[in-house]
């Protein structure tokens, strides 16, 4: 830290134990307030932790008014998250994608997995969107922006500062271009396979990238199968597909304008195979199942039915009921692909859900597979919040 004496901030007796393991997040009542007061603390602040008795665990930088009240970013006791910190953290995390990849299309920091908590940056190639989403990393936001500008001259910096995690930050939500125009639409190219995405109309940072890998896996068992695509965006498990030669794919959303994306995305590769339907995906798979439809692979890649802890019951029956749904609409030796993005269900519980969903068409479940998030959404491995993404490749049998 720069100051001589830097300030403190004490945890109560015994609430050190999860930092010694590694872990970056302090939470507002692990803090001894008589000795360190959050009142008196600057939100972004970076200072000392230490424990009950003194002794210091790293350094953090500060939101009294967060549940997380503190995040570290270095183990260490005499460390600043300063311009020259992140440029080296940068640096480490380009040269580890640039050694996976061959494409500049990827994740390029993820929060904490990398260094940087409260800091993402997707890259397609030459366009960077940059997501902050905590107190800390606000107060370095121009100095983020100039390293990542000065490391990698991108044409355009998108900032998508619209995340509602930003709200329990006590941040305003906003999106802005910081350098050069945002087209329409950009390009990236994954598993050797183009897209097209309209970037400012996007969710999240425009692409999910932590599914690389399962739609690789995907295209392994794509050829000449007839896919169904749900919850598909615009497209990038069926557009995949298709690449890979599934006879035909149907993508299934509630958004007309993304599966017009996905539309055009797959005339790139062939004038016919790919459909789309618009609508609720419950109703549009149960509609399918009334019309007889069938099909070899069905994909569900939902959006997080479980965002909090109190979410749990009302969320595992909406992954057992959807996983129901699309195992109506399977061939005999069908491949159903059930992924889920929650991090309070767990893979174990997920795939419980999917046992549970079969026995109520008395059919058991056989896992061909396992998928997880891709390697540029690194899991810290004393932070169990960073592993959120899980899939699995099931075939249902008779009982």
């Amino acid at each position: 830290m720069t100051d001589a004496t830097p300030r403190q901030l004490r945890l109560k007796k015994r609430e050190e134990r999860r930092l010694k393991t590694g872990h970056l997040w302090v939470y507002s009542n692990e803090v001894d307030v008589k000795t360190t007061p959050l009142t008196e603390l600057v939100p972004g602040e970076q200072l000392q932790i230490a424990d009950y008795r003194g002794n210091v665990l790293g350094c953090a930088y500060v939101n009294p008014n967060s549940l997380i009240c503190a995040r570290l970013f270095s183990h260490q006791d005499d460390v600043t998250l300063d311009a020259e910190l992140i440029r080296r953290r940068l640096e480490r995390a380009l040269k580890f994608r640039h050694e996976l990849f061959a494409a500049p299309h990827y994740r390029l920091v993820y929060g904490e997995s990398d260094g940087l908590p409260g800091l993402v940056v997707d890259r397609f190639d030459t366009i960077l969107v940059v997501q902050i989403t905590t107190v800390g990393m606000d107060v370095l936001r121009d100095t983020i922006l100039d390293v990542l500008d000065t490391l990698l001259k991108p044409a355009v910096i998108y900032l998508r500062n619209d995340s509602s995690a930003r709200e329990q930050e006590g941040l305003e939500r906003y999106t802005e271009v910081i350098k050069g125009e945002l087209p329409d639409q950009i390009e990236l190219i994954e598993n050797k396979v183009r897209f097209q995405v309209p970037l400012a109309e996007s969710q999240k940072t425009g692409w999910y990238f932590d599914h690389r890998l399962n739609r690789l896996r995907c295209q392994a068992y794509a050829p000449g199968k007839r896919v169904l695509d749900v919850f598909s965006y615009v497209g990038a498990w069926g557009v995949q597909a298709l690449q890979a030669g599934a006879s035909e794919v149907i993508c299934v959303d509630s958004s007309e304008e993304y599966l017009q994306v996905a539309q055009a995305n797959a005339r790139a590769i062939r004038e016919q195979g790919l459909t789309t339907l618009a609508g609720d995906a419950f109703e549009v798979l149960r509609q399918l199942h009334e019309q007889g439809e069938r099909f070899d692979i069905v994909v569900l890649d939902p959006p997080a039915f479980i965002k909090r802890r109190k979410d749990m019951k009302e969320g595992e029956l909406a992954y057992r009921r959807i996983n129901r749904l699309a195992m109506r609409l399977l061939n005999e030796d069908g491949l159903l692909i059930s992924a889920s993005c929650s991090y309070h269900l767990g893979r174990r519980k997920l795939l419980d859900n999917i046992r549970r969903a079969a026995h109520k068409l008395e059919q058991e479940v056989q896992v061909l597979e396992q998928g997880h998030q891709g390697p540029d959404h690194p899991v810290h491995a004393a932070m169990p919040e960073t592993d959120y993404l899980k899939a699995y490749f099931c075939r249902l049998l008779a009982m």
